[in-house]
This record gives structure tokens, sequence and C-alpha cells, in this order.
């Protein structure tokens, strides 16, 4: 099972899934890409995790000029247009009989296609894009939602555009896979990881904020991902009078923090109760439980 904000139960259902491989819909078991895809060989592609509510996608413009402007920025073509991707998603969804049901979440990825040959100079590849579309039941844990998470500050930093831009939501992760793996044997159940210059910039795979005095604070986002659910809490705040600020601030700011939370299309709005042994709340603090209600509406409103 996986740990953090990714707890779920393993549904046996996606057992019996069908997995968009290139527009065909393929048996889980007989889903594959080859050996010299670009995304296998060199973590070449990018990606998007999507949330299913009463058949709609939630957010999916936001998701979709996410996964577009990341394709351009590695002068990847995606190989359709925007309304036929929308139209696979859909068709995946509804082939997999998912368009009544909850707990869906969606697996979306496209890499630059097959390469020749071992090599990273994208002129070597022979074949359009690949693009896998993913549909499971999968959902947060109510404990993790209720409870919430640890979280470990690891010695893996966000690095600057110059090195890998963190706007770019790409397949290759091993910087966050080596700060989840620190963190996991720190005994927490996700990393916590700073800037360049020292300050906190984001988790492995969720967007951090804390809550001082009634004011919610997340990082400049000048070191993380654009992330969807992190801009709707910020927009939500926006709209219900919440003083929240993106800006600068350090592990002292954090530990002195009245509560924290974390964000992703995963499993939304989740608290944190420890981090780096100093326990802020226990479970959720008011203004956890409060964003987490404001950010159902929000959903609701969106695909309706």
């Amino acid at each position: 099972m996986a740990k953090g904000t990714h707890d779920f139960t393993p549904d046996p259902r996606n057992k019996n899934i069908l997995i968009n491989v290139n527009g065909v819909m393929t048996p889980r078991a007989e889903a594959v890409v080859s050996v010299f895809d670009s995304g296998f060989m060199l973590g070449d592609g990018v990606w998007e995790g999507l949330r299913v509510h009463k058949g709609k996608i939630a957010f999916l413009d936001a998701h979709l000029d996410r996964l577009f402007e990341g394709s351009k920025a590695i002068a990847m073509d995606i190989g359709i247009s925007r309304e036929a991707l929308v139209e696979r998603l859909y068709a995946t969804i509804s082939g997999n009989g998912m368009t009544e049901q909850e707990g869906v979440h969606i697996r979306l990825m496209v890499t630059r296609g097959i390469r020749s040959t071992p090599y990273q100079d994208p002129r070597v590849v022979i074949s359009p894009a690949t693009i896998v579309i993913i549909p499971e039941y999968k959902e947060a844990l109510p404990s993790t939602v209720e409870n919430g998470i640890r979280l470990f500050t690891v010695h893996v930093r966000r690095g600057d555009p110059a090195v890998q831009d963190q706007k770019l939501n790409s397949h290759s992760k091993l910087n966050c896979i080596t700060a989840c793996i620190q963190a996991t044997q720190a005994g927490a159940d996700e990393a916590l990881m700073l800037d360049p210059h020292g300050f906190v910039a984001t988790c492995n795979s969720t967007h951090f904020f804390i809550v001082r005095k009634g004011e919610v604070w997340t990082s400049s986002g000048d070191y993380c991902l654009g992330g969807i659910t992190r801009a709707n809490v910020i927009r939500t705040c926006r709209e219900n009078d919440i003083p929240v600020f993106e800006k600068n601030f350090s592990l002292t700011d954090v530990y002195g923090a009245d509560e924290a939370f974390v964000t992703g299309t995963f499993a939304g709005v989740v608290p944190v109760r420890e981090v780096d042994g100093r326990i802020l709340t226990e479970g959720s603090g008011l203004m956890v439980e409060r964003l987490q209600g404001l950010y159902k509406e929000l959903i609701e409103h969106d695909v309706v």
C-alpha cells in the first residue's frame, strides 16, 4: 500500500480495468509500451493526475493547460488536438463503466515516443508521441484526510530553473523520489523540501501550507510545480476573505505554526500534524477543516 497523502486501499475492481494506450483500450495485464519508449528510457515526457467527480474530470481545463504548456516547453508534439485528447479521456472513463462511479483517479502520461536507439537526442525518435491513460478506483483513506500526515525535512533541495525547471511536470521525478526515500526511512509520510536558499519550497508530491494567526502561507512558488489544487486553495482563500500569502518562510516559521496542510489532486486538502517531530495539531485544525469544506464546494461547482 502507498504511504502519506497517497494512502489508499487497493480496489479489486482495478484488476479488470482497460488502459488506453495510443487510443486502443487494452486490458491492464496486457497494457505495455516499448523498451525504446522515451518515457521508459529517459523520463522524457509530461503527465497529469486527474480526479473524476460525478462523471466529470475536475478542473480539466487547468490540467490540460499545464500539460500542453509543458509539452511546448520541451518541444514535444503531443500529436492530437486538445479536443481529441478530451474525447479520449472520456472514452476511457466510459469504456470502463466509470461515468456513474465515484473515487476514480486518472493518470494521463505523454512521452516523446519510440526512439530508434538508446540515446537522449530527440532526433532519433521514430514514432508519434505515446499517450497512455490509466483510470483506477482510488481514493485517499478517510483517516489520512481527517488525522493528517507527518513530514520530515530532507537534504534534497528543489533546484532552480537553470538545472531543471520545477514548473515542468515531467516524467523525470528522481529528485522527488530521492526526497521521498529519505523521508520514508526517517519514519515520516512525506518529504518537506527546501529551495536553494533554505526557504520552504514544497513536498515531494504535494504542496505545503502553514497557518499562522489566521493567515495562510505558502511558498513563493518559484521552486515548485504550478499546482492546480494549490492555485484553487489560494483562490478560495481570497474569495472567502481568508488572508493568504505566497512568500518565503523558514522552518522556524513552520515549527511555530498553528496548523499546516498539504494539497494535491489525489487527496485534496490534507492536514499535517507533525513536522520534524514538532506536533502542530492533533488531526485537523479549524482552518484546515474550513478549507476542506470550501474545496469540496469548489469541485462541485466546477463539475457542474
